[in-house]
């Protein structure tokens, strides 16, 4: 049995959940949310509760099980609350700007790199913060991961882009590496 399909979603004050056919339409204040569901989900609505149940017990239907109640969660949190992403930068000379729906990162290349920020996204620029929000936690999370791979902190220096509680990995250079290596 699923433990995390077992658990209920509370639907919090502003947030409506509506099935309309196959779809779930979930709407609050920051927005509105739409999921297709699978026949092999059933949801149980009761007042400010819902309970997602599945109807057979093989294992397809066990699987979408804890999968679609975490969707579901996911929906109500994101039109009610949002979710915000944060991406810190490193770097001498290194500089980041939001112009109209681009973002502009000056981080070492020779010429300035431009994402084009997806539709439902915001991103935010602080100093050396940037921030990524919106009510879609797998686009927020998209386009965080797609930013932070225009350039990763590389391990000698520690410059580059990394999420703001990523501890990255680091690497002694050669210079301590030759000290350690000279002293046999």
């Amino acid at each position: 049995m699923s433990k995390v399909g077992q658990r209920q979603i509370n639907i919090p004050d502003g947030v409506q959940v509506v099935e309309e056919g196959r779809f779930l339409k979930v709407t609050g204040p920051k927005g509105e949310l739409t999921l297709e569901m699978s026949s092999r989900i059933k949801l149980e609505q009761n007042d400010n509760i819902i309970q997602v149940v599945r109807s057979g017990n093989d294992k397809k239907s066990r699987a979408f099980h804890g999968l679609y109640r975490k969707l579901i969660a996911n929906m109500v949190e994101g039109v009610s609350e949002g979710f915000v992403k944060k991406l810190d930068f490193k770097g001498v000379g290194f500089r980041a700007e939001v112009q109209g729906n681009k973002l502009v990162l000056n981080v070492g290349f020779s010429h300035p790199v431009e994402y084009l920020v997806a539709e439902g996204i915001e991103v935010k620029v602080e100093k050396n913060v940037i921030s990524v929000s919106g009510i879609d936690r797998q686009k927020v999370g998209q386009v965080a991961a797609e930013i932070r791979s225009i350039k990763p902190v590389e391990p000698y220096k520690g410059k580059g882009i990394k999420y703001i509680d990523e501890i990255p990995r680091r690497k002694p250079g050669k210079a301590a590496k030759a000290a350690i290596g000279g002293a046999k």
